[in-house]
């Protein structure tokens, strides 16, 4: 298989630029830098330690009748 030539570099070149236009490529790159920064940010985040939970605002444990469950599934 042979290499695009020049002319068909530019052909497509062409095509990109009517299709999309100045303005969208350069939303869209800046979209993209967007989502690399908040990428970033998020495994910077990751990397701190979990905080504490206090265990007064925990859920409690409860005590559930199986038939009671039986019943809700029924209906």
């Amino acid at each position: 298989m042979h290499a695009p030539s020049i002319w068909g570099i530019l052909v497509v070149a062409v095509v990109v630029i009517l299709l999309f236009g100045r303005g969208k490529i350069s939303g869209m790159m800046g979209e993209v830098a967007q989502g690399i920064k908040a990428f970033q940010k998020g495994m910077k985040d990751e990397d701190k330690p979990a905080e504490r939970i206090d265990t007064a605002t925990a859920a409690k444990p409860q005590t559930v009748d199986a038939a009671e469950v039986d019943r809700s599934k029924d209906a």
